[in-house]
């Protein structure tokens, strides 16, 4: 008795020559679609949170109504978000060389206490105080880049040790106690100035938010048309390569480090005109949401991938849902979940992108 071998055409006819190469065609040209996915998104990397944003203000205005869209409400979500906004380019900065910074929130907030301190307790004039304060932040950033390059300690407990000791100095210097806005307006009135604003479009626009726009159109400008930008990316991507190609990457890596100081000092005089005072316990959240703006945006948290104009769209899609929540009328705890949802969006895609384009 013979056996016959079990074929995948056993029990039907074996495909025709013209349907094999219909099937042939048809999977050429779904990996052809996949590969064009795959090549376009590390291409354009703000293409997901840009979709994002739109889909969110699209989605809102249909659920809280006419009022989302309101010239007001638009100013005022750009307004929420410019602090954390600033905040998120020091952030992204880092995080494009494969570190992350604890410290940036405890940074800006300690600054904004040296430059009240000089210039309203003490008196000094602005020409000191404004400048010492900048002097801090980039003070900070170099001791921050110093403990990661020199004393090779990772940066998440390098920062995560300077945030408690920024911190315990902030509330050594402000004596625990905030500037109120009269005493500013009376000795140092520039300092609120990011907080004045002008009629534009129906509405008040306030200078920091024309600030945000400006810090990353410039850091934009440095990463995309600079050396140094192209170092940074570099670095990130693969620091033993970029050594072998001759970069000097613990000199880069300072460099940022010193940079996002004095990019978190100048947050902090922007938090002043924000908020009116000078507050040791404001925006105690900075660092979270900083990381979480700069993710959404899709900066990679592996290093060296990502558009730094990312964590504008990404802090602005925070704005946009918290908002839009707060006018429909839900709860605040739900905010958190849809915005820890967006993170693990934010992050899947990420991996996917890794995946396959590695």
């Amino acid at each position: 008795m013979e056996k016959t071998l079990a074929t995948p055409f056993a029990d039907h006819d074996p495909p025709s020559e013209e349907e094999d190469v219909q099937f042939a065609v048809f999977t050429e040209e779904r990996q052809g679609l996949l590969t064009r996915v795959q090549h376009f998104l590390p291409v354009f990397p703000t293409a997901v949170p840009l979709i994002v944003l739109i889909l969110s203000l699209a989605g809102f205005g249909l659920f809280a109504g006419k009022g989302f869209f309101s010239a007001y409400n638009m100013s005022l979500i750009v307004q929420q978000v410019s602090i954390i906004g600033v905040l998120a380019a020091a952030q992204s900065l880092i995080i494009l060389t494969a570190g992350i910074d604890l410290s940036v929130a405890a940074t800006m907030v300690l600054c904004s206490a040296v430059a009240g301190q000089l210039s309203v307790k003490l008196g000094l004039s602005l020409i000191i105080g404004l400048p010492l304060s900048f002097a801090a932040g980039a003070g900070i950033g170099w001791l921050n880049g110093f403990l990661i390059t020199r004393v090779k300690l990772p940066a998440f407990i390098a920062t995560l040790g300077t945030w408690n000791i920024f911190y315990a100095l902030n509330l050594y210097l402000s004596g625990a106690q905030s500037i109120r806005g009269s005493d500013i307006d009376t000795a140092a009135p520039i300092l609120k100035f990011f907080g004045r604003s002008v009629s534009l479009f129906g509405t008040q626009i306030t200078y920091g938010s024309f600030l945000l726009v400006i810090v990353f159109g410039i850091l934009w400008y440095a990463l995309n048309k600079t050396a140094w930008g192209r170092h940074v990316y570099a670095v990130g991507d693969d620091k033993e390569a970029a050594e072998l190609a001759g970069i000097p990457t613990d000199r880069v890596l300072m460099s940022v480090y010193v940079v996002a100081g004095l990019i978190c000092a100048l947050a902090g005089w922007s938090a002043i005109g924000r908020i009116g005072a000078v507050s040791p316990t404001s925006f105690y959240e900075g660092n979270l949401q900083s990381i979480t703006a700069a993710v959404i945006g899709g900066i990679s948290l592996f290093g060296g991938r990502g558009s730094i104009l990312g964590p504008l769209l990404g802090a602005l899609i925070v704005g946009v849902f918290q908002s839009g929540l707060r006018i429909g009328g839900v709860d605040v705890l739900w905010q958190f979940f849809a915005i820890g949802w967006l993170i693990i969006f934010a992050v899947a895609i990420d991996q996917w992108i890794r995946k396959f384009s590695a």
